[in-house]
């Protein structure tokens, strides 16, 4: 087991064809040890390198709709009137600190996405 930092682009890719080789080895053994390691060794990295912004308060209301199945309508009970949620989703109008937190009860959508600039 030959673990170092990963400073750079070539030790990232070294890492993932590594990572690759290794990647079903089992808990407890070697390998395993060094799979947990080079897991975290690439998180870091990634997280360091390749941020992840979060997405607008409108988009994630739109991927959580998706994921739940919901329908533009079924919001009006979290937003408030018909032309009210027609408003907030084609960003005509902010969301208020009472649908912030509708939102965020009943879609699990975190507040710090939904209180966001958009």
């Amino acid at each position: 087991m030959d673990i170092a930092p990963i400073r750079t682009d070539i030790d990232y890719q070294k890492a993932l064809q590594r990572l690759e080789i290794i990647f079903d080895a089992k808990r407890g053994t070697k390998e395993g040890d060094e799979l947990e390691i080079l897991s975290i060794l690439i998180d870091k990295y990634e997280t360091e390198n390749f941020p992840i912004d979060m997405p607008d308060p409108i988009s994630a209301i739109r991927f959580r709709m998706e994921q739940m199945g919901l329908k533009q309508k079924d919001l009006v009970e979290m937003i408030g009137f018909k032309s009210r949620v027609s408003e907030i989703m084609n960003k005509k109008r902010k969301l208020t600190l009472e649908m912030i937190r509708n939102l965020n009860t009943k879609l699990r959508i975190p507040t710090e996405v939904l209180i966001q600039d958009y």
